[in-house]
Order: structure tokens, then C-alpha cells, then sequence
């Protein structure tokens, strides 16, 4: 019930949060107004990163000269290590080697040196030994790099004083900004169990509001049994007030509705009720009443049919309930995810009375339970299968989107953070979920570009995937049409 549109819009919006929120590393801004120490400082502090990244085996050259490393044996432990591709993936990072910012070549003579002399530091030799090392164990190791092969080596020094900018009290400050971004990595286990929780419970809070949506039938026909036998009692009660047309609040959908048992115990055992809202309730039973499809179904003479009084709910909920601002309003004060739910919810809904109203004669709402959460386990699995699958190869799904956005045309408007967290996420699905049709992932996630982010991202984010998918078929990774 809960279906994979829905499924992808939630790993969408969590994945968001997620890489929004995660603490790796900050990239330091410079101050206003800085004095020639901070200027120093902030200069140096960039031209370590990009060492940081180039000992990594990170070409941060943007095409202007050759690696200092060419012909070196590459380090095994630290090659395109975890943090170099982190910090590589930052956009503060790229945005630096795009711009040119940094001015590393001033360090190549010395580069060669340093690289080899990573494999003699103690920190390195204890790196080594760890099986599964993580990202925290990076980050110790190049703290011990940049201490002894960066701050305590008298060649990289003498390589720094021959910027004409260079203080000593700048040096030491790009020295300490380095260690502070690296040291003020965050670990983001909690984080990523904390969004993953999050994404189960937003499933199971879109099944509640089905079943809220559904509840809103039975509660507005007790509102109105209520105001017609409010009626009866009146002091001078009119012959319709004895007399009522009951067929409204004696609709046979709704009886069918009440009477299945999956739906009373969902909703008693999850306290399901729109008690707190009576002021929707009755909102929305005056906007029933004044409504063309009300007075149509009470002018016809007889009895109703099953059918006819699911058509008659179908009806309401489609033109009056689901558009109605008063819903959306009340739903927002329960649940932040139900504004974002309430369309395809309400497509299920709809659904449900459909299949209610077609029950034969002699039937009953048990031979046609309410929908289950999932249509089956394969769908139960997929959400927390792609937010995982996208968390883990995030960075390197973020470097395959890059390859194909023009670099010289690098425009935070073009590519929003929502385009890239798109994107992202339905490469995961084409890459990792084989028995999906190119043409399916296509299409969802150019839809929920086009409903989350920039007017433009549909067409961008097409052209993207586009060229990813060709590029993936040509190198023989992805074989699916």
C-alpha cells in the first residue's frame, strides 16, 4: 500500500536532511577584514587542503600541471583513502579547486619527500595494521601527518617562507585551521541510525494517516446522527426533525467500513482519532452538506446500494475532504509528515472505498481487507535498502554526477544541493536495483525534482542521469535497457 512513489519521495527528503545535517568537515571561511597573519593564514590553510587531498591521490591540478607524485609508488593505506574522498566530495572544497583558490605547486619540490617519508611514522605503521579502518582512524593518521611531516618539518617551512605573504604567526594559524577541521570530524553513526529510524517511522506515519483519512467517514456520519437527534429534541421540532432522511448517516459503505475488523483494531490499538479535532469534523461536514454531490445523492428517491454510497464518499473525499485547508491545516498540527503524504494517501484511500463498494451481495468487508502496509516484502525492504545503498556509495555516485556537469559553468542555482541528493539517489536505484527499468527511475525521480526543487531540475537532472547511464553501459557496469 505504502508503494515505491512514495518509498522514493521519503529516502529523498531523509537523505536530504541526512547530508545536510552530517558533521565530517567544515571548511573555515576567511574573516572579514583580515589582518596579514589571518590573510597568511587562511592562504596557507587552503593550500594544505589541497595537499592533503593531492597525497591522496586527488588530482586537484583543474588541469594546470602535473602531480608531484607522478612516478612515485602510490601509498596502499592512503591512496583515495575515505577522508581525501570526503573532503573531496565537500562542495567548499571543489568550488576552491574550480576557482583555483589554492596555490599548492608551491610545495611540489617538497611534496616528493613528504609522501615518501608517510610510511615511516608510527601512526602510519599502527593505520596499517587495522583490518577495517574508518573514517576516525583517517583522520588520526593525517593529524600525525600534518604535526611531524607539515608543522615540525624545517623543509616544508623554508618551502612556505617563499610566499611573499608568509608570517610566522599566519603559518602556525593554517597549521591550527587544518587540524581543526580534521580534528572536528563528527561521527555520524548516531546521525545515520537516527535518519534511518526516521525513515521507518515516517512509513509507518503515512499508514496511520491512511487509516486517519479513512476514519474521517465514520466521524463526520456520528457528527450528523448526533446533530439529527439533536434536532429531534428541539422545543418546537418540525416533522423533519422527527422525521429525518437517515440514509446519509445510515450509508452501507460506511457500516461496511466500520464492521472490518484489521480496521477497528489498527485503530484501536493506535489510539487512531479525530477527537481533537472536532472543530475539522465539523468543518467538514457543513462543507458536505453545502456540497452539489450531497444534495444530488439525498434528492434521489430509495434506498441506497453498496455501491452507490461508496460512489457518494468517493466523491466527497475526492472534491471536498482531501482539497479541503482545513484538513491540511489540522494535519500539519499532527504530523510533520502528512502534508507531503496526503496525495498518495489519499490515492489509497480512494482506492479502499472503490474495493469496499464493489463487494457482491452476501459479502462482507472481511473478504476485502484494508491494504496492508506493503504490497509484499521485497517493497517492506526497499526504503532502508536505497537510503543505505545511497549513504555508502554517496561520494562516489557524487564524483560519477560530476564528471558530467560542465565545471567551467559551476552554478549553485543549476546545481542545488536537492538536484544533487536527487540525482544521487536514483543512481543508486539504476546501479543497485537491476530488475527496475531504466525508463521507471527516470521518471520518478524527474517527477520529484520537479515537485521539490528548482523549476529546472527535471530537465537538468534528466540530462545528468542521461549521460551517467551511457556512461555506465559503455564501461560495461550497468547491462539493464
Amino acid at each position: 500500500m505504502i508503494n515505491r512513489v512514495l518509498i522514493r519521495i521519503k529516502v529523498v527528503q531523509l537523505l536530504y536532511s541526512y547530508l545536510l545535517s552530517q558533521n565530517e568537515f567544515r571548511i573555515e571561511s576567511q574573516v572579514e577584514h583580515p589582518s596579514r597573519d589571518k590573510k597568511y593564514g587562511y592562504s596557507l590553510y587552503l593550500d594544505l587542503l589541497m595537499l592533503v587531498l593531492e597525497l591522496s591521490g586527488i588530482d586537484v591540478s583543474n588541469g594546470r600541471r602535473e602531480s608531484p607524485l607522478r612516478g612515485l609508488a602510490r601509498i596502499k593505506h592512503i591512496n583515495q583513502g575515505q577522508l581525501a574522498k570526503s573532503l573531496n566530495a565537500n562542495f567548499e572544497i571543489r568550488d576552491i579547486i574550480v576557482k583555483e583558490r589554492a596555490n599548492p605547486e608551491l610545495f611540489d619540490a617538497i611534496i616528493p619527500s613528504i609522501y615518501e617519508a608517510i610510511p615511516e611514522l608510527p601512526a602510519y605503521k599502527s593505520f596499517a595494521k587495522i583490518k577495517a579502518p574508518t573514517l576516525h582512524d583517517e583522520v588520526v593518521l593525517w593529524l600525525s601527518i600534518v604535526e611531524n611531516l607539515f608543522a615540525k618539518n624545517p623543509a616544508f617551512m623554508n618551502a612556505a617562507r617563499e610566499n611573499e605573504d608568509f608570517t610566522m604567526a599566519g603559518f602556525e594559524r593554517g597549521i591550527a585551521s587544518l587540524k581543526s577541521t580534521l580534528g572536528n570530524y563528527g561521527d555520524n553513526r548516531s546521525l545515520l541510525i537516527h535518519a534511518r529510524n526516521s525513515l521507518d517511522h515516517s512509513m509507518e506515519k503515512a499508514y496511520e494517516l491512511y487509516h486517519d483519512l479513512l476514519l474521517l467517514a465514520s466521524e463526520i456520519t456520528d457528527e450528523q446522527a448526533e446533530r439529527l437527534d439533536n434536532a429531534k429534541h428541539k422545543f418546537y421540532p418540525t416533522d423533519e426533525d422527527l422525521h429525518p432522511d437517515m440514509r446519509f448517516v445510515e450509508n452501507k459503505y460506511v457500516q461496511e467500513l466500520s464492521a472490518n475488523e484489521e480496521f477497528r483494531s489498527f485503530i484501536e490499538d493506535k489510539k487512531v482519532t479525530w477527537v481533537a479535532q472536532d472543530s475539522l469534523i465539523t468543518d467538514l461536514l457543513t462543507a458536505i452538506l453545502e456540497s452539489d454531490i450531497y444534495r444530488e445523492y439525498m434528492a434521489k428517491p430509495g434506498e441506497k446500494t453498496l455501491e452507490e454510497d461508496a460512489a457518494l464518499w468517493r466523491a466527497l473525499y475526492k472534491d471536498v475532504i482531501l482539497p479541503s485547508d482545513a484538513l491540511a491545516e489540522a494535519l500539519e498540527s499532527r504530523s510533520i509528515y502528512w502534508n507531503d503524504d496526503l496525495q498518495e494517501m489519499g490515492t489509497f484511500v480512494l482506492k479502499t472505498i472503490r474495493r469496499i463498494g464493489m463487494l457482491s451481495q452476501g459479502e462482507n468487508s472481511k473478504s476485502h481487507p484494508i491494504m496492508p502496509m506493503y504490497k509484499d516484502d521485497e517493497d517492506s525492504r526497499f526504503g532502508a535498502d536505497l537510503f543505505n545503498n545511497a549513504v555508502k556509495h554517496c561520494n562516489e555516485y557524487k564524483e560519477l554526477i560530476e564528471k558530467f556537469v560542465n565545471t567551467s559553468r559551476w552554478d549553485a542555482d543549476r546545481l542545488a544541493f536537492m538536484d544533487i541528493v536527487i540525482m544521487i539517489t536514483a543512481i543508486t536505484e539504476i546501479i543497485n536495483y537491476p530488475s527496475i527499468p531504466l525508463a521507471v527511475s527516470f521518471n520518478e525521480y524527474i517527477e520529484i525534482a520537479n515537485y521539490y526543487s528548482t523549476p529546472r531540475s527535471g530537465a537538468f537532472i534528466n540530462g545528468i542521469l542521461y549521460s551517467v547511464t551511457k556512461h555506465l553501459k559503455e564501461e560495461g557496469t550497468l547491462l539493464k535497457a
